[in-house]
């Protein structure tokens, strides 16, 4: 045999070591655009991080009724034992959360605007700010996460409380509880309320929910993502009280207020279905073509909770309805699936936070969640309108809900 012949076999044993070798010692792909677990992701303001997600409908007798969340429905530290940032109450119900082998990440923050507050509470906005110790913009938070993650979607609530939400309903309120039902004072033509829907308003606002938009989109590429590789989901904003005709509490006296915590007139509430809500939300859309965004989704939650919806027909507080609590299999039709406006009874010791007031509790919050679960649509996006299509819970615990 020659030397030839014989080395062979030893050369051919030496290739394949060396072959399993380079596959042993090959390191794994890092997570990040494109690679690793899905991830949905949530920036905004309170109708998106999970503010009032606490409570499963409402009761005047006891909050155990309606404590669906617990004490802890806001904490969202590694450990569970408060918030990362105070009062942003990021619920464990938020839509987000979506399931399915998709994982969630809620960066939201009740209050938040489109540019970041660092006030007596701090509320992140949806860019770039960073104080050197710790407390940054929801872009800046985005980007981050998005570099060594792979997200897919980006969920977005904004404008609200750039249009004063928070103010708005206050002088409705007020203007409720301090006008008898002979000589009502409407909030609609306070010129402090008039002042936010202005056309040079609503154009400002509209200016820099674009400028949030085109925050996001730019935190995504620098984390390393082609446009065409992800999806924003713009969601609207629900009606959440009933036009003045679907009030089962009369205008006159302080029921309304002080037993349903729904305190508008009539024609306030009208006014709020018929003008401001389809100011802000086609505000909001709007936005999406000024910034540019070409891979944007919508997510329409205007009519998401009528038949639920505060102080509405049809539904009532627990003791109303004759439940006894937030577990009865049939509370999450006969009950609100929008927290009441509460005053008083927020005060000492009291579970509950003023500004839970008027925004989507646990039952409307897993409403949203099954319609994102849907316009994720398994990582190809679809828009589409968030609607009641049944009555129940599903299989997951959620109402049944169509994205249409």
């Amino acid at each position: 045999m020659s030397l030839v012949t014989r080395a062979r076999p030893l050369l051919v044993a030496l290739s394949l070591a060396f072959a399993t070798l380079t596959v042993v010692a090959a390191p794994a792909h890092a997570d990040g655009p494109g690679s690793g677990t899905p991830y949905v992701v949530s920036v905004g303001d309170s109708y998106i991080s999970g503010e009032a997600g606490r409570w499963a409908g409402s009761s005047n007798d006891s909050s155990a009724r309606s404590d669906a969340g617990g004490g802890t429905a806001y904490f969202d530290n590694a450990s569970n034992t408060a918030e990362q940032i105070n009062r942003c109450h990021r619920s464990k119900s938020a839509e987000i959360y979506i399931g399915g082998g998709v994982q969630g990440l809620n960066l939201a923050c009740s209050g938040a605007k489109t540019a970041t507050s660092d006030g007596s509470d701090f509320k992140p906005g949806l860019d770039f700010y960073d104080n050197g110790a710790g407390k940054q913009g929801q872009a800046l938070m985005l980007q981050q996460f998005a570099a060594t993650h792979n997200v897919r979607m980006v969920a977005v609530s904004i404008g609200g409380n750039d249009f004063n939400f928070a103010s708005v309903v206050q002088s409705c309120v007020t203007d409720f509880l301090t006008s008898p039902s002979w000589w009502k004072d409407y909030c609609k033509d306070d010129s402090s309320v008039v002042a936010n829907f202005t056309t040079s308003n609503v154009s400002l606002v509209k200016t820099r929910i674009a400028n949030a938009y085109a925050n996001v989109r730019t935190a995504m590429r620098n984390a390393g993502y082609a446009d065409s590789s992800w999806t924003l989901l713009v969601q609207n904003y629900p009606s959440p009280v009933p036009n003045g005709s679907g009030f089962r509490y009369s205008e006159s006296g302080y029921t309304r207020q002080n037993t349903g915590g729904c305190g508008f007139w009539n024609a306030d509430a009208d006014w709020a279905n018929n003008t401001a809500l389809p100011t802000i939300n086609s505000t909001v859309t709007g936005a999406i073509s000024q910034a540019g965004i070409t891979n944007a989704r919508t997510l329409n939650l205007s009519s998401t909770f009528n038949g639920r919806r505060l102080c509405e027909g049809g539904v009532g507080l627990y003791e109303e309805v004759g439940l006894a609590n937030w577990t009865a299999p049939t509370a999450v039709d006969r009950t609100e699936w929008v927290n009441q406006i509460r005053t008083v009874t927020t005060a000492g010791s009291s579970p509950y936070y003023i500004q839970e007031s008027l925004h989507p509790n646990y039952w409307g919050q897993l409403a949203t969640r099954s319609c994102v679960r849907q316009a994720y649509n398994a990582g190809a996006p679809r828009s589409g309108s968030c609607v009641r299509t049944g009555t129940g819970l599903t299989s997951a615990g959620e109402p049944r809900m169509t994205l249409q």
